[in-house]
């Protein structure tokens, strides 16, 4: 039976580095009064790094007394103290590092050229140093986007920002970003923005990259027009035009044709003005953000079962391949804080959203749907679509019940108060007070369903524990608008075509 005890192995070597018995080789890390000599092996680095493999080849090694000598100014010596203890025992203990020093280190890595530890590297940033990540993902990819072995950590800064993208596309940073880095953005599927406003914000930096062009691009000459046309040359086949409005694309992409190819004006005009005829051209599908259901509480199906009563499907119900709606998740309780205040902060004036409540000790969730907007006016809200739900076991689809607003309560559907959390109903039928705790004075304006068993009562109140709550934005699938855009499209494009400025037009393309 064979033997074996690596580890002793591993301890050896690591012992052997410590020690500095026999080495051959002087490395100087750091520079000016940094500078620091570390001493190694050149037999143990050949065989664990391809760079030092060719570095301490005869054309590329500097020998003095019989050792080999390396200047390394670009890398501190404590970070190549780390690299070379995991080339010699496969160790490395990043806890201690801040995530501004974890990304530097990981970018030496990868000029030693030591994939399993650049892997290592990315992977440790992407799951534990994610508030650094999330800080500044567009610093963070303007570091390492020209480093090809980086590709985690590129897809998980790019997600970041597509996840939420308003803050950095209105910032002042996104005229100043880099052409490739730009050009990344744009070719995601997740990036979260209309088209349209991806289209405003591609004219805005290329207008940036020459502040002496006018923004009007009717006041411009050949010559800025030809400038214009070289800066946005290769990001339009990036804005996929088929999914930007008729009125759109007259009021804000037709004035800057000049800039465009022809052929893409004329099929544009085509597709909004003939929808049945064939076009010379590719139509990209819609945008789709990249987690529709990123939820810890509940699984895909109870979002089939969500759509079907926010489009109140009695009868038959959706399955998990004909929803129409995206669930975007914009809070979590345990994730964001589980107040009033912070759940206002991520739900305010996001449009329609449907609430998830999960109770302690339980598999129950109750929750409910509004289909008005959130905001701190401490009003009442009308609407006849509002329902509230419950699972008594969230396993089990069947224990589902839903009740809409009663026709006599609808006045007061929704209450948007700055010091409670969601709130259904003027009584209210389900809440969170502002402590943070979550009651139910069912029924009053909503049917009777099955709220809790398990909760204590203050005044007439039951008051329940939960573990977490989730509350996602309600966004009608890109798909359905894919199928009526093309009749609006056909009625606004003629009507504003008819309107005496179809000759204008015409000859203004020709």
């Amino acid at each position: 039976m064979p033997f074996e005890c690596p580890q002793e192995v591993v301890n050896d070597y690591e012992k052997l580095l410590e020690f500095d018995e026999g080495y051959d080789v002087i490395i100087y890390a750091g520079e000016n009064e940094n500078v620091k000599e570390i001493h190694a092996h050149s037999n143990i680095l050949r065989i664990r790094s391809q760079y030092f493999r060719t570095a301490l080849s005869k054309e590329w090694s500097e020998k003095k007394d019989g050792k080999f000598i390396f200047k390394k100014t670009n890398i501190s010596p404590q970070f190549f103290k780390m690299i070379l203890r995991f080339i010699y025992c496969g160790k490395i203990d990043l806890e201690k590092l801040q995530g501004p020093d974890v990304l530097k280190l990981l970018i030496a890595v990868d000029e030693i050229n030591i994939q399993t530890l650049t892997n290592y590297i990315q992977e440790y940033l992407i799951k534990h140093q994610d508030k650094f990540l999330q800080q500044n993902p567009i610093g963070i990819l303007e570091a390492i986007y020209q480093h090809e072995a980086f590709t985690n950590l590129w897809n998980s800064c790019l997600e970041k920002i597509c996840e939420e993208p308003e803050p950095f596309f209105n910032s002042g940073k996104f005229i100043t970003l880099k052409a490739p880095l730009l050009e990344l953005l744009l070719k995601r599927d997740d990036l979260s923005l209309d088209e349209i406003i991806l289209w405003d914000s591609l004219i805005k930096w290329c207008l940036a990259q020459h502040s002496n062009v006018s923004r009007d691009p009717a006041q411009w000459n050949k010559d800025e027009i030809a400038i214009m046309e070289r800066t946005i040359h290769s990001f339009v086949p990036l804005i996929r035009f088929c999914h930007i409005s008729s009125e759109d694309f007259i009021i804000k992409v037709h004035p800057f044709r000049e800039i465009l190819p022809m052929d893409l004006v004329i099929n544009m005009l085509k597709f909004h003005m003939a929808p049945n005829k064939q076009l010379n051209m590719d139509i990209q599908p819609p945008r789709q953000p990249k987690c529709i259901y990123d939820s810890t509480l509940i699984k895909a199906e109870h979002f089939a079962i969500f759509s079907g009563w926010i489009d109140k499907k009695n009868v038959t119900r959706y399955n998990l391949r004909n929803i129409p709606f995206n669930f975007n998740l914009l809070y979590r309780a345990s994730r964001d804080g589980n107040t009033p205040a912070a759940f206002h902060a991520k739900c305010n004036n996001k449009g329609a959203t449907i609430v998830v409540v999960k109770l302690a000790n339980s598999e129950q969730i109750v929750g409910g749907y509004n289909p008005l907007v959130w905001d701190s006016t401490q009003n009442y809200k009308s609407t006849r679509d509002s329902f509230i739900f419950s699972f008594t076991n969230k396993n089990n689809l069947q224990t589902a019940k839903v009740g809409y607003i009663l026709d006599a309560r609808i006045q007061y559907a929704i209450y948007s108060q700055q010091g409670y959390g969601p709130t259904f109903g003027g009584g209210h039928d389900l809440f969170q007070n502002s402590n943070s705790n979550w009651q139910s004075f069912n029924p009053h304006s909503y049917p009777k369903i099955d709220m809790p068993e398990n909760f204590t009562m203050n005044a007439n109140y039951k008051v329940f524990n939960v573990d977490d709550y989730e509350v996602f934005q309600v966004i009608k699938n890109n798909l359905y608008f894919i199928l009526t855009i093309q009749i609006r499209s056909y009625c606004l494009v003629l009507n504003f075509f008819f309107n005496n400025k179809l000759n204008k037009i015409s000859k203004d393309i020709l």
